[in-house]
């Protein structure tokens, strides 16, 4: 697959261009699903990015549309050509979280709240395999292999990548004390961490548990931004089932505001810095 076609993007794009089609022609998705004796589900996973489209689907929903410009349903199709090619953590077989890391690694910023582990981005092997065995017991050996060789092919969008990706972490300490694996390797997890937090474009800080509640007291979630004007944000939460990801401009404009909060509550960058290694310190003892 050429390196510049993201197939996950493709498919959001695609589905936010099909959306802006069906409302021009002033339809609702249930008429649209009638019209084509579908189902209304089928047309909103069509918008919404999350499901393959087919070129056939393009043609019937441009017919629809009344689309006539041949240049404009050519690109369609071309988009949903490429938006059934293979991204690379295809090579792993089936990832529950594929449909993130495809996001995320098109992405040009990152601003992540954890509140009880270290980020995957930021996860030493031995952190990433440990806490991987611990969350899911039943899992078979070779998929805890498998998805920490993910976590490591995912973590070169920081490491590794011309454009690297502009990541903004904000930790609780809880993920700092909670001895994922044992002692020395939460040494080592958190020396890596201030290691990390000195590359130019990742910016770590650290919330304690002094600051008490807060506006991400409700748990995990994640914004991911996108270089081109086209791609919306995305807020990312993350599900034991399922994911959710959040879309419209006023839920991205709440969580966004809500990790300003976040950021202005949380130690700065040298004392979280500071703040982290004295905790490896208590861990060698």
């Amino acid at each position: 697959m050429a390196s510049n076609v993201n197939p996950t993007v493709r498919r959001r794009r695609l589905g936010q261009e099909l959306r802006r089609l069906r409302e021009l022609k002033g339809m609702t998705a249930e008429e649209v699903a009638e019209r084509l004796l579908v189902s209304q589900s089928k047309i909103s996973r069509l918008e919404n990015g999350r499901r393959s489209i087919s070129q056939r689907d393009v043609r019937d929903l441009c017919g629809v549309y009344d689309v006539e410009d041949h240049r404009i349903v050519d690109s369609l199709m071309q988009m949903a050509k490429d938006s059934r090619q293979q991204g690379w953590w295809h090579a792993f077989g089936d990832i529950p979280y594929s449909v993130y890391i495809g996001l995320e690694t098109d992405a040009a910023s990152l601003r992540v709240y954890d509140p009880q582990i270290v980020p995957g981005l930021l996860q030493t092997p031995r952190y990433a395999e440990a806490l991987i065995t611990g969350a899911l017991p039943e899992t078979a050996a070779g998929d805890v292999e498998k998805r920490v060789n993910v976590r490591l092919r995912w973590q070169e969008r920081i490491l590794t990548a011309e454009q690297p990706l502009r990541l903004w972490a904000v930790i609780d300490e809880a993920a700092l004390r909670r001895v994922v694996g044992d002692r020395q390797l939460m040494r080592e997890q958190l020396e890596h961490l201030v290691e990390q937090s000195q590359l130019p474009h990742v910016t770590v800080q650290i919330l304690p548990f002094d600051m008490g509640a807060h506006p991400g007291i409700s748990g995990h979630y994640a914004i991911l931004e996108f270089p081109d004007a086209a791609d919306s944000s995305v807020v990312y939460i993350e599900g034991v089932t399922s994911d959710l990801y959040l879309e419209k401009a006023n839920d991205v404009q709440k969580y966004s505001v809500m990790y300003e909060h976040l950021r202005a509550q949380a130690l700065n960058v040298e004392a979280s810095r500071h703040f982290i290694a004295n905790i490896a310190k208590e861990y060698a003892r």
